[in-house]
């Protein structure tokens, strides 16, 4: 089992005439990179000389740029607050060539702000900005209609749940709806304890923590072999109906994935990282590049292979990162080797 060279790059030529709607919880991603050389007289904790800071798009934003950095075409639906980091990231993502006409700017609100503080390539600590803010009769149902337009000119769907409040049980019924008529797979990065009825998505992407947290069931621990791993199948089986969905990639970090499909026995794909410095975004990159090449025709295994590569290049970036197609058939070739 194993994609060739020749296939993936096949199927990214085709991601091109593609375009996946990510709708979900948009943030903005910051980073202060510096050096660490002595300890704060203050506290015990390092004192970061700052070098440099950059922005990035977070959160199902992530997800977006993840597409359009494969090649796709990609828009974002949400809300973000009508604030400096809302017209920052809604600026970042138009620069990037993500539609941003179903990104509704809501008053009243704070953009959902991640900053993360890194020195000598690794994360320090990571500090949240974010305020819940309740949507409006009027807003869900501006949002809604918003939503109906987009899903026409989709390719293919993926609802991006951090549980912050854009993914409702309304959006998930319009998304399948719309999506069931025209026969578009959609995809699902799910958040533990955000109970939705979510039955008849396509494929969903959960890490080993969130499958069996949703799931229900108490993780024993990894076992050497996944394949072997009875809990884990469980955990999946419950998943499969629970969602009836009709694929699941369960992410294992590395230990590569865990799949399933409706009708076949259980999968594992090892991982095809070389070395890891940062996970941040790995699951944005995996979620987007299953679909968007279920979206291009691929079949699910296949899909799931480029998705398992793609994480294995972005593991060994630092920060929130994308993957190129180049980068992705430069690694098939590099593993081979």
């Amino acid at each position: 089992m194993g994609i060739t060279q020749k296939r993936a790059a096949e199927l990214l030529k085709k991601f091109g005439r593609r375009r996946v709607l990510v709708v979900g919880d948009l943030m903005l991603d910051r980073f202060v990179y510096g050096s660490v050389s002595r300890i704060s007289p203050e506290a015990p904790v390092p004192v970061v000389k700052v070098v440099k800071e950059a922005s990035m798009p977070g959160g199902a934003s992530n997800v977006a740029s993840n597409i359009r950095a494969m090649g796709g075409r990609a828009a974002v639906a949400g809300m973000v607050g009508k604030d400096a980091a809302g017209l920052e990231l809604r600026w970042l993502l138009t620069h990037a060539d993500v539609e941003v006409e179903c990104a509704m700017l809501f008053a009243g609100a704070a953009t959902i702000v991640k900053e993360r503080i890194i020195a000598e390539r690794q994360q320090v600590v990571r500090v949240d900005f974010e305020r819940a803010v309740a949507w409006s009769p009027r807003q869900s149902e501006k949002f809604l209609a918003m939503l109906a337009i987009e899903l026409g000119r989709a390719d293919g769907v993926i609802i991006e749940d951090y549980g912050k409040g854009a993914v409702t049980q309304g959006v998930v019924d319009l998304i399948l709806a719309v999506a069931g008529r025209r026969n578009i797979p959609v995809g699902l990065d799910p958040k533990d304890g955000h109970e939705l009825n979510l039955r008849g998505i396509t494929v969903a992407t959960p890490n080993r923590r969130e499958a069996f947290a949703i799931a229900g069931v108490i993780d024993p621990g990894a076992k050497e072999d996944p394949a072997a791993d009875k809990a884990l199948q469980k955990a999946g089986e419950i998943l499969m109906e629970k969602w009836a969905a009709e694929n699941l990639a369960i992410t294992l970090g590395p230990q590569g994935m865990y799949l399933m499909s409706r009708g076949k026995a259980p999968r594992h794909l090892p991982t095809r990282a070389r070395e890891v410095f940062d996970v941040s975004g790995a699951g944005d990159t995996v979620i987007a590049a299953c679909v968007t090449a279920l979206a291009a025709g691929a079949e699910f295994i296949e899909s799931a292979e480029l998705a398992n590569i793609a994480a294995g290049v972005v593991v060994g970036k630092v920060g929130t990162a994308s993957c190129t197609p180049e980068e992705l058939l430069n690694h098939m070739r590099n593993s081979r080797k």
